[in-house]
């Protein structure tokens, strides 16, 4: 990917995503879910609906995947896997949401399509003809699934169209902060296989924009002007992380860059591209929560943060850190790929869900 963007060839990420499209699986029906592709409010979704008679109104789940908003797919192997998973084992309908990716669509279109889907899944009608529960629907996402489905969370708070009131929010291996990338976790997690810190600057400079200035900016962490310096309190690691995760890091604050960068790219300071920029009267709103959170990963203290955070608002937060596992552990289930930790974690958060959804 690199050597075909450097050669003009191709965009890094489309090069990148070439790995999505050797993982698409067609939707194919088994014997316990019914699979198709449709569109909710005009926005792709693979939906998975269970055959066994309900015994009543089902749960459901809309899932956003990751792939640092510019790569992914729900028909990808990985994610079709885990999505009727969910659906057998919940009783479930599962909606896994196929949002638009950079570079071709930049922030806040990622957000809009997945607010879309979820919006209109919410209406009372659209409930009613899937046989679902009203009141035990939750959004869920993975990496920046996680951040997206964290940001819809945040939103449909303020949203007086939105009758429904979520359930819950799982939140796994989330990105939800992009003012300081200079993290203990970036840190001690640079060089770490499948999500370098490089890489996730990378992710985060394409969810706004391909102009390199701001790429590099991040890659320096100087790319929050002193204006916006204010909202350094609500990504504070000496104040939000436990002392065994800080380690022998000293907490300097992160060193302010041109107002420029933040004028012309104003997502990386929105709290739909940012979730933790959220203020506190709006997180003590949140439904119960669960966040995993990988010891080998440059996301874990994002999530570790909002842990922190929504418990000090009064949320109710299940907190799972996986100390032997690294970013993207949840596809780790499917061989040749399979990993006792990738099946560890995967059970643990829809126990989770069958206990409280």
């Amino acid at each position: 990917s690199k050597v075909a963007d450097l050669m003009g060839v191709m965009h890094y990420m489309e090069g990148m995503n070439l790995i999505t499209v050797l993982e698409l699986v067609p939707p194919t029906s088994d014997e316990n879910v019914t699979v198709t592709d449709t569109e909710f409010n005009n926005v792709p979704v693979r939906l998975y609906l269970p055959k066994r008679a309900p015994g009543g109104l089902r749960r459901a789940v809309v899932y956003f995947h990751g792939g640092g908003w510019c790569l992914g797919d729900a028909g990808m192997k990985g994610y079709d896997h885990i999505s009727r998973r969910m659906s057998n084992e919940l009783n479930a309908v599962v909606v896994s949401v196929n949002y638009r990716l950079a570079p071709q669509h930049r922030f806040p279109v990622q957000f809009e399509d997945v607010y879309s889907v979820t919006k209109f899944f919410l209406q009372s009608k659209v409930l009613s003809q899937y046989e679902v529960d009203p009141t035990r629907v939750c959004v869920a996402g993975d990496s920046a699934g996680g951040n997206l489905a964290a940001a819809v969370a945040q939103q449909l708070l303020e949203d007086p169209e939105v009758k429904t009131k979520l359930k819950a929010q799982i939140l796994l291996y989330p990105a939800l902060q992009a003012l300081d990338l200079d993290l203990p976790s970036y840190r001690d997690n640079a060089h770490k296989p499948i999500l370098s810190r490089a890489l996730m600057v990378r992710f985060w400079s394409e969810y706004f924009t391909s102009d390199p200035t701001l790429r590099e900016a991040m890659a320096s962490n100087r790319h929050v002007a002193a204006e916006s310096s204010h909202l350094f309190q609500f990504v504070n690691w000496s104040r939000l992380l436990p002392v065994e995760m800080r380690k022998a890091h000293a907490y300097s604050g992160p060193a302010l860059g041109a107002a420029g960068l933040a004028q012309r790219y104003p997502g990386f300071l929105d709290p739909r591209a940012s979730p933790l920029l959220a203020s506190d009267a709006r997180l003590r709103r949140l439904p119960p929560t669960y966040i995993l959170t990988c010891e080998h990963d440059v996301l874990r203290d994002d999530g570790v943060m909002y842990a922190e955070r929504l418990r000090a608002a009064g949320v109710p937060v299940t907190h799972h850190h996986a100390k032997d596992a690294f970013h993207g552990a949840t596809m780790f289930i499917l061989w040749p790929l399979e990993l006792a930790v990738g099946h560890r974690i995967f059970h643990a958060y829809t126990d989770w869900l069958k206990e409280n959804l």
